[in-house]
């Protein structure tokens, strides 16, 4: 420590004393005893502070330093407190200073990386979206042949009722015959039945005022053969 240093602490330990006993804590902050004792600058105070601290003077607690003796430095008087090392940055190869991680600058390699990964990441979502398209296709295309095969069935499944209401009509008529009817329904009675079975609700076959079928007797096909 050079004399001027020297010189900074002890004014500065002076002044600490004057409103400060050994073993307490400071009840001035260091940058106004620092100014009180003519230090020039916040550098010179923090510089006499820790001379003071490493030669026993001053203890820092808390954030807080505490006087621990009161007696001025003595030239040349060595440092009790040895400092922390401090810590070499390791060098890069070819003598390039080594830089924090988060300060290094972007290069074309960083760029073109970034970009990759990029193309990368839209091929992978556009191959997701084109698998999920083919499935939605495949699936529209099963339920259209399950909806018309369900058509089919329907349509079969209807045209069986059909000939089975007619099988039962005929069965209905002939046992109308043999218990005393002498004439059996025309074929054009019979037609018109079977329109009318065949044909949907509210659809367009021709019928009378009473609903009926044109050309068919009032009172019916059974009418008909008890005639």
């Amino acid at each position: 420590m050079n004399e001027q240093s020297l010189q900074a602490a002890n004014a500065f330990l002076r002044v600490a004393a004057e409103t400060t006993q050994p073993g307490e804590v400071l009840n001035k902050p260091p940058a106004e005893i620092g100014k009180s004792a003519g230090l020039p600058n916040p550098l010179a105070v923090a510089r006499a502070v820790r001379a003071l601290a490493a030669r026993r003077r001053l203890e820092v607690e808390d954030g807080q330093y505490r006087l621990l003796d009161a007696r001025p430095l003595e030239p040349g008087e060595p440092e009790s407190v040895p400092r922390a090392p401090r810590r070499r940055k390791a060098r890069r190869r070819g003598g390039a200073r080594s830089e924090p991680a988060g300060d290094r600058r972007a290069t074309y390699t960083d760029l073109g990386r970034a970009v990759l990964e990029r193309v990368i990441e839209l091929g992978r979502e556009t191959a997701e979206a084109v698998a999920s398209t083919e499935h939605l296709r495949r699936e529209v295309k099963e339920n259209k042949a399950a909806r018309i095969e369900a058509e089919q069935r329907a349509s079969r499944l209807f045209e069986t009722k059909l000939d089975m209401a007619e099988v039962n009509l005929r069965t209905v008529l002939a046992a109308a015959r043999g218990r005393g009817a002498t004439a059996g329904p025309a074929d054009s009675e019979m037609e018109a039945v079977l329109r009318i079975l065949k044909t949907p609700t509210g659809g367009s076959a021709a019928t009378g005022g009473d609903g009926a079928p044109e050309g068919a007797p009032e009172g019916g096909p059974e009418e008909a053969a008890g005639e």
